[in-house]
């Protein structure tokens, strides 16, 4: 019993483990788009635009608010 919560233990560690991976490995990605002032600009005002659409959405979807 004891060996099957040792291995049920692990799993928290390598979700965390691919997720973390993940994100290094799209921000070394998009490291050079932040280089230059002009595509930095752009990439954070496409990510500002996603978040705000998705948040938008869900609130509609959802009721929260009248938009």
């Amino acid at each position: 019993m004891q060996e099957f919560f040792n291995n049920v233990s692990r799993y928290p560690r390598f979700f965390i483990t691919i997720t973390l991976g993940i994100f290094f490995f799209l921000f070394e990605r998009l490291r050079p788009l932040l280089s230059r002032p002009a595509t930095a600009i752009a990439f954070i005002g496409v990510l500002l635009g996603g978040f705000a659409f998705i948040t938008f959405t869900l609130r509609a979807m959802l009721g929260l608010s009248p938009v």
